[in-house]
């Protein structure tokens, strides 16, 4: 008998019996629901520090460089659990490693609420970061590999929506405690989800894209192995790396999370008055939301790329107005222009680049590069938004803000010729069918 003519080994007896028709998609929306818990996490503990660092600088007398060390220290764990988290999801398995992420979501925000000093809350914040990394890594990955590929598009943005349902979740919970300028319970209310998300996963199945990987490489007689790594030389792989990377890193150098961050003093100039920058981050969090939920049919309906032309699109000539906008002096009817180009920005990066990267990052790779793969768009990702976060103040005082948004329109019009260029159509297509695309 040949390995080719071997019956394949039954599945562990970790992973749970195959479904019936019923069953199935039941199995599926919890699995989903479950695991993109993570998204709501990952978007939660980034936004909840924006109204928390308002009360406890005062606690803590911290300096405006701790204030940054203490956001910052997230992003740098984020890069650390992004890139740690690839090879063991391959030779593990997923289900593992998103155990892992739940149980260090839940000790992270156990050691923030804890925290007593500017050095165990910078401590506490590594630790978030490094559950924020393995989730931006393993939860879209395991959405994909165990969505139907008509579904698939759905089911990873479903990850991305509450990534921003966290987002505004940590707004509301920061503009609830402010008034009791209670920092500890804004962290506090973390570990709601990040309890169920590690209940969640250990009922989970494993990735039966994993499974079947490893038993593929399982020769008969012998000892279950993981699935076999592959080289990230190969041409296929390359492919999708130069398609991932870039996407990854045009998601921050096209300026995101800068737009947010200065919203309020956008929204000043514009004449509203900026008493409260958390109501304003709550308003902008209702649109990311929004648009972000009006990408779920879209995904599957009209495709990935024709999603991030359009999204491009719209961010460059955002951006271009906002860059006209915002050299009129303070006041200046123009400004109101600013406060429509931020929510045109805003709207058109959620429907379109902010979903369809993950996706694709999830979705280009074979299944022996496919976690380690994710592993490294991610860490570009993490690392690109740690770079901007830290220049865009200095920069935009050294330069101009109307130049910083400029540089950003240009970053969103390269990637609109590269996407024509490179990046393939994987709507309704199986993962073996795209990888066939890649490696012709």
């Amino acid at each position: 008998m040949t390995l080719q003519d071997s019956p394949r080994p039954p599945a562990p007896s970790h992973t749970l019996p195959p479904p019936s028709g019923e069953e199935r998609p039941k199995r599926l929306a919890l699995a989903t629901g479950v695991v993109a818990l993570g998204g709501l996490l990952f978007g939660f503990d980034t936004g909840v520090i924006s109204g928390a660092l308002l009360f406890l600088k005062e606690d803590f007398a911290l300096t405006s460089f701790q204030e940054g060390t203490v956001i910052s220290a997230l992003l740098l764990g984020a890069a650390a659990g992004a890139l740690g988290s690839g090879r063991p999801a391959d030779r593990f398995g997923r289900k593992r490693v998103l155990i892992a992420v739940a149980l260090t979501f839940t000790l992270g925000l156990v050691a923030a609420v804890l925290a007593h000093d500017f050095a165990s809350m910078v401590g506490a914040r590594m630790v978030l970061g490094l559950a924020v990394g393995g989730a931006s890594t393993v939860v879209p990955l395991y959405l994909a590999e165990i969505a139907p590929p008509r579904l698939r598009g759905r089911l990873v943005t479903a990850n991305q929506v509450l990534l921003t349902v966290g987002i505004l979740v940590s707004y509301l919970v920061n503009l609830g405690f402010a008034g009791s300028a209670d920092w500890r319970a804004m962290f506090a209310v973390g570990l709601i989800p990040s309890v169920v998300m590690l209940i969640g996963t250990l009922c989970i199945p494993e990735s039966p894209e994993w499974l079947r990987g490893r038993s593929d490489d399982r020769p008969s007689g012998r000892t279950a192995k993981a699935s076999r790594a592959l080289p990230l030389d190969r041409p296929a792989v390359r492919r999708a790396l130069l398609i991932g990377v870039t996407l990854a890193a045009v998601q921050q150098f096209g300026g995101i999370n800068s737009i947010i961050y200065y919203a309020p003093s956008i929204m000043s100039r514009a004449g509203l008055p900026a008493t409260n920058s958390i109501e304003y981050s709550v308003f902008i969090g209702v649109v990311n939301v929004l648009m972000t939920v009006a990408a779920i049919p879209l995904i599957d309906r009209l495709g990935r790329r024709p999603l991030l032309l359009f999204s491009l699109s719209g961010m460059g000539v955002s951006l271009v107005t906002l860059g006209v906008a915002m050299s009129f002096p303070t006041g200046s009817p123009a400004n109101a222009i600013a406060l429509v180009s931020m929510i045109v920005y805003v709207g058109s990066f959620a429907v379109g680049l902010g979903p369809v990267f993950w996706i694709m990052a999830a979705e280009l790779f074979p299944p022996g590069a496919r976690a380690r793969g994710g592993a490294l768009c991610a860490l570009v990702n993490w690392a690109a938004n740690f770079v901007v976060g830290q220049l865009f103040l200095p920069v935009a005082d050294a330069v101009g803000v109307s130049l910083v948004f400029w540089f950003f329109a240009a970053v969103t019009s390269g990637a609109l010729f590269f996407v024509v260029r490179k990046v393939p159509e994987t709507r309704n297509r199986s993962l073996a069918e795209i990888q066939q695309d890649l490696e012709a």
